[in-house]
């Protein structure tokens, strides 16, 4: 799966793995791919150093270490945007598991 493009912004490959990523998974199916639980914390990991890149471009362009304006706002975005995918996928889920535990059988 190749990451998807959006203008210039691509999305990370821990929430869009690679092949590589996913060979590299231990005890997994026999599809070769990564186990849920591995990919999330990727994510979430991803989801962290996206926070903490846009909090050091912040803080460099507050203290006029030679970081621009629109370097720090598209830090911010990226996080802001990681974060709301984050909260989206994790919002899916929570939803598909209730549906699930409101089954009758």
């Amino acid at each position: 799966m190749q990451p998807t493009a959006i203008a210039s912004y691509a999305v990370p490959a821990v929430i869009a793995p690679s092949a590589a990523t996913a060979s590299a998974s231990t005890g997994s199916a026999s599809s070769g791919t990564a186990p849920f639980g591995d990919m999330l914390k990727n994510a979430v990991a991803g989801v962290d150093g996206l926070e903490q890149q846009a909090s050091t471009a912040v803080e460099g362009m507050l203290r006029g270490t030679g970081v621009d304006v629109h370097d720090a706002l598209i830090a911010t975005q990226k996080a802001d945007m990681s974060f709301e995918l984050a909260l989206a996928v994790r919002n899916k889920a929570v939803a598909a598991y209730q549906q699930v535990m409101g089954m009758q059988f």
